[in-house]
Order: C-alpha cells, then structure tokens, then sequence
C-alpha cells in the first residue's frame, strides 16, 4: 500500500467518501457512521473532533474500511 497520506480532516473524509457513494447511516457522538448502500459491508466510522486533522493510522484504517487504496483514495480528493 504505497502512496503518502495527505494531512486531512475528519470533515474532508466524510465529504469524499460521500463522493463515493458513502451515506451517513448514524452518528455516535463524535463518530459517523457511514455504508455504502451498494455494499452493506463497506461500513466506515469516521472521528470528528472539531476541525482536527486525523492520524495518519486513522486515516489509513478508515481508507481500508472504505474498500480503497491509498492511490483510489486521493484520486478522489
């Protein structure tokens, strides 16, 4: 899995899986919920504390989750 991680917010991540096809199925205090309604099991939980950059592990878990490479993902920014 190659490919350099980009700095980005929880806000950002949402706003491109959404670009995906991603829907907000529910939100869990600071954590939303997203799935795929292609595919029920691409299910992805997404932190949003403020504005705050994710971690890059986050990020990258969050990318797996969502059934993407790294190189698919930032395609998508």
């Amino acid at each position: 899995m190659g490919g350099k991680l980009p700095v980005i917010s929880g806000k950002r991540v949402i706003q491109v899986l959404q670009r995906a096809g991603f829907v907000i199925e529910r939100i869990v205090g600071s954590h939303h919920v997203l799935v795929h309604p292609g595919d029920l099991s691409r299910t992805v939980t997404v932190p949003l504390h403020g504005n705050r950059d994710l971690k890059p592990g986050t990020l990258r878990s969050i990318i797996r989750q969502a059934g993407f490479t790294v190189e698919e993902f930032l395609d998508l920014l």
